[in-house]
C-alpha cells in the first residue's frame, strides 16, 4: 500500500524498503476543459543537484532533450506530447545505487511547453501527481497528489529525492513557478 503524502511531507524511501535501488518516478495529469486550440504538452524533468542545490553541470538536467545521465542512474522514458490516456504521462527511471556520490538530491519538475505562447498555465491542469514505484516488484511506494492550488504558474517543482545518513528520502514539494522551464533552470543553476 502506497504512502500518500501531503505538501511539505518527508518520508523515508530506502530505510523501510531494504535493497530498493531501481525505482520509477511516474508523473501524471489531466487537462481541464480547454478551448485554446493547442494540446497541453507537459514535460517532466529531473535536476541532479549537489549539496548546494545546483547542478554540477548542464548534463545533470535530464529532460526530453537529454534523456539519460552519463552515469546511467537517471533516465527519462520519453516525451508525451498530449497527456492522453490513463496512468503515468511521463516516467523517469532512477537507479539509486548508481547515482554519483556528488549528487545529494534529485529534483522532479513539470513544466508546460510553450506556455506563454499557448496562453496555458497550471490552473488549467487537474489531477496532477507524482508517484514512486519499485521497478522490480511494480509496487507503488509513495504517491503525492498535487491538488488544485495553482493558477498562473507554468512550472511546478513537484518533489525531490535526497540523501540522508546513507538512506534516500522523498520530500513532497508542490511549489509553483512563473517563467516556465527557464525559471526552473535558473533556480537550479542550468545555463539556458
Amino acid at each position: 500500500m502506497a504512502v500518500s503524502l501531503v505538501k511539505g511531507q518527508k518520508v523515508d524511501l530506502t530505510k523501510g524498503n531494504p535493497g530498493l535501488s531501481k525505482i520509477i518516478v511516474g508523473l501524471g495529469w489531466d487537462v481541464n476543459q480547454y478551448d485554446g486550440g493547442f494540446d497541453f504538452d507537459l514535460d517532466a524533468a529531473a535536476f541532479m543537484l549537489g549539496a548546494d542545490g545546483k547542478v554540477t553541470s548542464d548534463s545533470d538536467f535530464i529532460f526530453y532533450g537529454n534523456l539519460k545521465h552519463s552515469s546511467g542512474s537517471v533516465e527519462h522514458m520519453g516525451d508525451n506530447l498530449t497527456g492522453e490516456g490513463d496512468g503515468d504521462d511521463e516516467q523517469i527511471k532512477v537507479d539509486l545505487s548508481a547515482v554519483p556520490a556528488n549528487i545529494d538530491k534529485i529534483g522532479f519538475t513539470v513544466t508546460i511547453y510553450e506556455a506563454e505562447t499557448r496562453k496555458q498555465n497550471f490552473g488549467q491542469v487537474s489531477n496532477a501527481y507524482i508517484r514512486i514505484v519499485d521497478e522490480t516488484s511494480n509496487t507503488e511506494l509513495i504517491r503525492y497528489d498535487l491538488g488544485e492550488d495553482f493558477s498562473i504558474e507554468t512550472a511546478v517543482a513537484v518533489g525531490k529525492l535526497y540523501r540522508n545518513n546513507g538512506e534516500w528520502k522523498f520530500n513532497a514539494i508542490g511549489s509553483g513557478f512563473q517563467g516556465g522551464l527557464k525559471a526552473l533552470c535558473n533556480s537550479y543553476g542550468v545555463n539556458v
